[in-house]
C-alpha cells in the first residue's frame, strides 16, 4: 500500500488521483467548523480570496457563505468541473505555475491540500497575490477516533501493508510533518510575518457506510488496487459493526496562518 511521500508535492500521481470520484470526493469528506473560518475571515483585510487546492469547493462554500468572493485554484481539471458545477468559479493550474493576471486578494487558504504545493514557491506566490496585510491559511483535519476503534484500525493497516497508512490517519499528531513544512516553506519564502498555529476542535458522528464511504477518497488510499481496498473496507466496517455501527470522530482542525508583511 503506497504512503505519504517526505515531499508530497513531488508525488503528482497521488495528488492528482483524488479526482476519480468528485461526487463521492464531494459527499463524504470532512467540512471545516465554523469557528476556523470565521478567526480567518474576520484576520483578513477584505472578501477577495484565492482558495488553492480548491477540489470540490468544500472549503470554497464555506468561505463564500461566510460573506467572502472566492476564486478556486485546482490542478485536477475533474475536481474543477465538478465544483464548476456547483456554480463556483474554479481555474485549473498548479498554484505555483497559475497566473493571477494581475489581480491581489485579502486571502490565500488551501483546506487539507497545501501538502501538495511546493512549499517555498507556493508561500512565495501567496505573498505575490497578497495585499499587504492579507493572510495566507492553510489548514488541515487531523481525525482522532476513540481510542479503542484506532487501535482496531491500526491493527487492520499493520496486516494489510508493512508499511501501514493508520499512523498517519489516526494519530493526533499525524499532521506534524505537513504543518512543520509549511512553517518553514513560510519563513524561507519571506515576505510575511511570523506564522502562527491555530487549532479548532470538532466533532463528527459516522455511520459505518458513511465511514467507508469517505475512507477511500483519503490520502495514498486513492492509488491502492481494488481488491486489496475491498478488503480493508470490509475489515474496517466489520470493527465499526463491532462497535454499534457508528462512532464519534474528533477532529481538530490545524491552520498555520501568517500575514503579508507591509512592505
Amino acid at each position: 500500500m503506497p504512503t505519504l511521500p517526505s515531499e508530497p508535492h513531488r508525488a503528482r500521481t497521488m495528488a492528482e488521483s483524488f479526482g476519480t470520484d468528485p461526487a463521492r470526493y464531494d459527499r463524504s469528506r470532512p467540512s471545516y467548523p465554523d469557528a476556523m473560518v470565521s478567526a480567518i475571515v474576520a484576520a483578513t483585510p477584505g472578501p477577495d480570496v484565492v482558495d488553492v487546492g480548491a477540489g470540490t469547493g468544500i472549503a470554497t462554500r464555506l468561505f463564500r457563505a461566510a460573506g467572502c468572493r472566492v476564486l478556486g485554484v485546482e490542478v485536477d481539471p475533474r475536481m474543477a468541473d465538478w465544483a464548476r458545477g456547483c456554480g463556483l468559479d474554479v481555474e485549473v493550474a498548479a498554484f505555483e505555475s497559475w497566473d493571477p493576471a494581475g489581480r491581489v486578494f485579502d486571502a490565500v487558504v488551501s483546506g487539507q491540500s497545501w501538502h501538495w504545493v511546493d512549499p517555498v514557491a507556493g508561500a512565495a506566490k501567496a505573498a505575490a497575490v497578497l495585499r499587504p496585510g492579507g493572510r495566507l491559511a492553510a489548514f488541515w483535519n487531523v481525525s482522532q477516533p476513540p481510542p479503542d476503534l484506532a487501535e482496531a484500525f491500526a491493527e487492520v493497516y499493520r496486516r494489510v501493508a508493512p508499511n501501514p497508512l493508520a499512523p498517519r490517519a489516526f494519530a493526533a499528531t499525524g499532521h506534524s510533518p505537513l504543518t512543520d513544512r509549511a512553517i518553514d516553506g513560510i519563513r524561507r519564502a519571506g515576505g510575511f510575518d511570523e506564522p502562527e498555529e491555530w487549532l479548532f476542535d470538532w466533532n463528527r458522528t459516522y455511520t459505518r457506510d458513511e465511514w467507508l464511504d469517505q475512507l477511500p477518497t483519503s490520502g495514498a488510499h486513492t492509488l491502492v488496487p481494488p481488491e486489496e481496498l475491498g478488503g480493508l473496507l470490509a475489515d474496517i466496517g466489520a470493527i465499526v459493526d463491532a462497535a454499534g455501527g457508528s462512532f464519534v470522530m474528533r477532529y481538530t482542525a490545524v491552520v498555520i496562518t501568517a500575514a503579508r508583511t507591509a512592505t
